[in-house]
């Protein structure tokens, strides 16, 4: 077998062993990087030396015992929209295409004091607004299942990388969907933990009150693995909350007996793709066979979530980003007339049309006028929508659901449309307004091959009992990686010599 096939608890359980060392795994991964980046393009930076030099380091606090944790030594990448010191951070945008940042977000801190060996910055739409990883200032990531084929987004980059063998696990971020719908779309495992369980300092905010770091990788046991890694209380993080039990990997079981689980209705309408819901009822009858008690039931209030969610989100961003002025860091524009020129010229030369357009649309919802009628309206639903969750969790342990309504689009096909982009998120986003954690797990293929995601939605706090349903469910199932990956390459690089012709006709 592959060092690239292990998984990240299974990579670092060698390295712990002797059997292998944290620079032959980190060689391997590059390796793997150098020969499928130019087809993929999971990162937008690649530190190799920077990777070496602290695989080097670990190693040696393997050996001599100061690391005994079980991701030491293994290879991580993170999401361009989390801080790492001495490392570009760009938000995979023009406005932060310089920007290295003095100091390094917390949850990648924790991951950097269990040993991890970080390999660089992945791509992500643009300050995390998109849904394809299209919206990137520096080119699209492909899915590595099939490269006319988006990987889904923000934290595509992310997730192709896992997927395709350029890392062993990675960290994402998800404001309303982020996580889970891009590891559907390439079939990996992903989680969007409680709010406020991973701290947000360091992660360059696109909605606060939405945000959420988790982690990306092979299995249940690599996510339990790395959440339990990177969730702690912090104090500069005003949105962390000081959690009793942080140890999710003792939820690695295999035991869904008596539990009960729920299937919204509302989710099973018009527009699902019947692919995705034959997967989704499957899945179901599996849990059901497995001893779970599996209802469905009106769940309401789904209608209104986008519109919720997209006033909220944008509001949020139009204020988080009007930091990024060309006065303190970023770029800024070579010819201006006075300050409101810079201001102007320097914004609109860095931003992309998606940032813009949300930019747009969340001053004009706060605005004057309009405030009680979009944002505060916004609020109230938002409320609503936590209590139709409070209720359902009365009756149910957890709620099964989509993780989107059609498998990865082609490439182009979302961007033409942002209306249907937007609504593609319908699955996702009420797990953000309520502050739920939610997991996907790969549960099947459609009829071209492309992986179908089911979305374990858990009461907040509960992960535990979303990691047992996710794992018990995983025990059916063998993990399969994308033929592509390491494996074919050839028309690959046509493919890649489009895009790259595509993007500098941008």
């Amino acid at each position: 077998m592959s060092i690239l096939s292990l998984t990240a608890v299974e990579i670092g359980r060698k390295i712990k062993a002797g059997e292998i060392t944290a620079v032959e795994a980190t060689k391997a991964v590059l390796e793997q990087i150098r020969a499928l980046e130019p087809q993929v393009h999971s990162y937008v930076t690649v530190d190799e030396e920077g990777a070496l030099k602290r695989a080097e380091e670990v190693q040696k606090q393997i050996d001599d015992g100061t690391l005994t944790g079980p991701l030491a030594g293994v290879p991580v990448a993170i999401k361009d929209n989390l801080c790492t010191e001495g490392l570009l951070t760009t938000c995979a945008s023009r406005i932060l295409e310089n920007f290295v940042p003095s100091y390094t977000a917390e949850a990648v801190r924790n991951l950097e004091k269990a040993g991890a060996v970080i390999l660089g910055k992945t791509n992500m739409d643009e300050f995390a607004m998109g849904s394809t990883t299209e919206t990137s200032a520096y080119g699209v990531t492909r899915n590595p299942w099939n490269l006319e084929h988006v990987p889904g987004g923000s934290s595509g980059g992310s997730c192709a990388a896992v997927a395709a063998e350029e890392c062993f696990y990675a960290l994402g971020s998800d404001t309303g969907g982020s996580i889970r719908q891009p590891s559907s779309y390439c079939g990996v495992v992903g989680i969007k933990p409680t709010y406020g369980t991973v701290s947000r300092y360091g992660l360059v905010a696109y909605g606060s009150s939405l945000d959420q770091i988790g982690p990306i990788a092979k299995d249940v046991t690599d996510c339990a693995t790395i959440l339990e890694v990177i969730s702690s209380y912090d104090n500069k993080d005003s949105t962390s909350v000081k959690r009793d039990d942080y140890q999710f990997t003792s939820a690695l079981v295999d035991d869904v007996k008596g539990m009960r689980i729920g299937i919204p209705r509302d989710y099973f309408i018009e527009g699902l793709d019947s692919g995705v819901r034959d997967a989704i009822l499957a899945a179901a009858d599996t849990f059901r066979k497995k001893g779970a008690v599996v209802e469905e039931f009106d769940l309401g209030l789904v209608e209104y979530a986008v519109p919720a969610y997209y006033v909220i989100a944008t509001a949020e961003a139009s204020s988080n980003l009007s930091r990024f002025d060309g006065v303190k860091y970023g770029h800024r524009a070579k010819e201006y007339e006075g300050l409101h020129s810079m201001y102007k010229k320097s914004r609109s030369e860095g931003f992309g049309p998606e940032v813009k357009r949300r930019i747009m649309l969340g001053s004009f919802v706060l605005s004057s006028g309009y405030y009680d009628a979009y944002y505060l309206k916004a609020l109230k639903t938002k409320a609503l929508i936590k209590k139709a969750f409070d209720r359902a969790f009365e009756n149910y342990d957890v709620i099964l659901a989509p993780v989107a309504p059609t498998t990865a689009p082609k490439l182009g096909a979302s961007l033409t449309d942002p209306m249907k982009m937007y609504l593609a998120d319908i699955y996702t986003i009420s797990v953000n307004l309520a502050g739920l954690p939610g997991m996907t797990v790969p549960c099947g293929k459609d009829k071209n091959g492309l992986p179908i995601g089911l979305q374990i939605i858990g009461n907040c706090f509960d992960e535990k009992i979303v990691i047992r349903a996710g794992y018990t469910f995983e025990q059916t199932r063998t993990y399969e990686a994308p033929a592509f990956a390491g494996r074919d390459t050839e028309g690959a690089n046509d493919a890649a010599a489009t895009d790259q012709a595509e993007t500098e006709g941008r």
